[in-house]
């Protein structure tokens, strides 16, 4: 059963082993949960709908609360502490894109806001009701997973928008194909999710991001239905899909989906390399990512994380003591640096992408602990984010900043994310235990994901007061060194204050001038990407 104000199923858990509760105890420092309210609770204080009836709508208190809020720090507070706000007056189940136009002809007949909603894994503010007069219906794309067409000679497939990513490879994987896109949020992000928030997966750098991925589709909005054929190349005007790309529900709801695929690979490992300090580590995470060899990730960790990931993580502590110990011996000692690698393809490719990353990685001092680190992790990589719930229930909260810049620019912007955090919350004498990593690497440049964890607050209004001063220090500290406000997460309205900064004055109405075309009523998502819909920016 899927958790109704937490992160995923509520039968998996990842519990704080002895040392991991050692470890924060020591930074951030102790802490205590906040009283939760129930699911029961909870229903009881939602008002009635105002929406008119509708066949393929729901009005019940708990459908429409589980449709309330996504994954952001601010929604956990609201749903833990039984404050949820404002929560949509109804949510649509419909079967096809012939009912999403259905349903969008009715919102707009009786003055209804829509807010498409894929799996509600949103982490940036995507789906949650504003602040408008209007009733809100969410349109839930939950019963639309089917794969609908696939061409194996043109390496394509069309998905409903609303598959899933386990729905999307084992419907692929049974052809003998992939897709390849696997965001931590895999198990339950949907295809369309992806390509309205610009998604990035782990292996990217192998199979790309999902405009790379994103070959064609069908939106339905209010002006008509928009059809994005598949083409190898075009040179006839703007990429149509561009604006679909990123668009999260302000021009239309995406029902088909056209990805790229690829045939399944032979061979896959992961490897573990440590370095014995950040300059090396990011030189050498720098040269490979140059040197173009055909990898399928690279994840590097700061000194910070490497530290944190080896205290929080579960398994044997006394094989993780003698690991220690060995490493140091090695040269890689308090400052080290742990880089993970992906190496996916046929047998050849296979072979020569290890013996080009060895050669390279080598020059620069890298420790390799072969594939046990690697294949533990490949294990557990759709696991780390249950931690999220884990930490709430010994009192810490958790949130995830991100960027990408140029990579001259790369350490200066993470050491300022890093101390913005820390210093953010300096005046309510608490600590951050503030960590980061490169997440997807380029020949550019990189992302930088930095993680924040800090002590609960007496309250839901203090603790979601720690997080705002946390967020507007972070991401100041962001534009300010010139990195993009979200790299894989979207804008929503958590991100939206910081577009401008990014998109200029001239960019941002071109932006409004795109989103009033395909919804001149502003029935669709208002507030997410731009502020219009009167709420106070952050």
């Amino acid at each position: 059963m899927r958790r109704w104000n937490g992160w995923g199923d509520d039968s998996i858990d990842h519990p704080l082993t002895p040392a991991a509760r050692a470890f924060l105890a020591q930074s951030p420092g102790p802490a205590q949960p906040l009283p939760e309210a129930t699911l029961a609770e909870v229903c009881a204080t939602i008002p009635a709908s105002r929406l008119p009836a509708h066949p393929l709508v729901s009005t019940d208190a708990e459908t429409r609360l589980r449709h309330a809020r996504g994954q952001s720090l601010p929604d956990w507070l609201a749903m833990r502490c039984g404050q949820p706000g404002r929560v949509p007056d109804g949510v649509a189940l419909p079967g096809d894109s012939t009912q999403v136009r259905e349903l969008l002809g009715w919102a707009v007949e009786h003055g209804v806001t829509v807010i498409p909603w894929g799996a509600g894994t949103s982490v940036a503010g995507h789906i949650n009701p504003g602040t408008g007069a209007a009733p809100v219906l969410s349109l839930s794309l939950e019963r639309m997973t089917s794969l609908l067409a696939l061409d194996e000679p043109s390496r394509l497939a069309r998905f409903q928008a609303g598959a899933a990513g386990p729905e999307v490879e084992a419907r692929l994987r049974a052809h003998g194909f992939m897709l390849g896109h696997f965001p931590q949020s895999f198990e339950l992000s949907t295809l369309g999710g992806w390509v309205a928030t610009r998604s990035s997966g782990q292996q990217s750098l192998r199979y790309g991001r999902i405009e790379q991925l994103f070959a064609g589709g069908q939106v339905e909005t209010p002006q008509g239905t928009l059809h994005l054929p598949t083409f190898p190349a075009s040179a006839a005007g703007p990429d149509l899909r561009e604006m679909v790309l990123g668009s999260e529900g302000r021009l239309g709801v995406i029902t088909e989906v056209d990805v790229r695929i690829s045939p399944l690979p032979e061979k896959e490992s992961f490897h573990v390399f440590f370095f014995p300090d950040w300059t090396r580590a990011l030189a050498a995470t720098r040269a490979v990512a140059q040197a173009r060899i055909p990898l399928s990730m690279l994840r590097l960790s700061n000194p910070d994380e490497t530290r944190a990931q080896l205290a929080l993580a579960g398994g044997d502590r006394g094989v993780l003591a003698w690991l220690q110990r060995w490493l140091s011996w090695r040269g890689a000692g308090d400052s080290k640096c742990m880089l993970t690698v992906g190496i996916t393809g046929d047998r050849p490719q296979w072979r020569h992408s290890r013996r080009a990353l060895g050669r390279v990685l080598r020059s620069y001092g890298a420790v390799s602990t072969g594939t046990m680190l690697g294949a533990h992790w490949a294990r557990q990589r759709f696991r780390g984010v249950y931690l999220r719930n884990s930490l709430w229930q010994a009192g810490y909260a958790a949130d995830t900043m991100e960027t990408a810049v140029d990579w001259r620019r790369v350490d200066a912007t993470m050491q300022a994310m890093q101390q913005a955090a820390r210093e953010a919350l300096a005046d309510t004498g608490c600590d951050a235990l503030v960590y980061s990593h490169l997440s997807h690497v380029y020949a550019q440049g990189s992302s930088i994901y930095c993680t924040c964890i800090f002590p609960l607050a007496h309250s839901h209004e203090a603790s979601l007061e720690r997080w705002r001063k946390l967020k507007h220090a972070v991401s100041e500290a962001i534009v300010s060194h010139g990195g993009t406000i979200s790299h894989q997460h979207g804008v929503g309205r958590d991100h939206a204050p910081w577009l401008a900064a990014e998109k200029g004055e001239v960019g941002m109405a071109a932006i409004s001038q795109l989103c009033r075309h395909f919804d001149p009523q502003r029935h669709l998502n208002p507030g997410k990407l731009i502020i219009d819909d009167g709420t106070p920016e952050s």
